[in-house]
């Protein structure tokens, strides 16, 4: 009897621990239950001022993101810009996600995690545009945002520093 229930325990923890071993959306744990900022200024001139909360939702089934940015083009106003989603599609084994802005757009794209480095990519109009959270430290991330083709960047379009805010 002892034996049944020891295998019956196994049968029902086992498949338990491979679906957290599985979460995908683990390797975003770093950024999680934190506030990141960044502040810097495009190729163009116009400056970049990001604030960027995220926390699990759905039993860690999803990475909720919430930013706060430059809300108007004369950049005078600051506020709640974007609310973004990572979720893990297992279907198609990848990592996806959706950005909606307060100027009623969406950013679709998908996420690749390597080496604690962590990469979106997705269309801007015609062009395939590349965000890099490059791990630094456990309160620093290098932020680049460019054309990055063949693992090299073709254009550079923005890069500064998302730190932990308060440190």
């Amino acid at each position: 009897m002892i034996e049944i229930k020891k295998c019956w325990f196994l049968m029902v923890l086992i498949p338990l621990l491979g679906v957290g071993q599985n979460n995908q959306l683990l390797d975003f744990e770093n950024l999680v239950n934190k506030t990141w900022i960044a502040e810097g200024e495009w190729s163009n001139g116009s400056k970049f001022k990001q604030e960027v909360s995220y926390t699990f939702n759905l039993n860690k089934s999803i990475v909720v993101a919430d930013s706060k940015g430059y809300i108007n083009k004369e950049q005078t106003e600051y506020g709640n810009r974007n609310h973004g989603i990572r979720q893990y599609n297992s279907v198609e084994d990848k990592i996806e996600f959706w950005e909606f802005d307060v100027f009623g757009g969406v950013t679709k794209g998908t996420v690749q995690i390597k080496d604690r480095n962590i990469w979106y990519q997705y269309k801007y109009g015609d062009a395939t545009v590349t965000d890099c959270w490059e791990y630094m430290d456990d309160s620093k991330y290098k932020f680049t945002v460019g054309s990055y083709i063949n693992d090299k960047w073709e254009a550079i379009y923005l890069q500064t520093v998302f730190k932990l805010k308060n440190e």
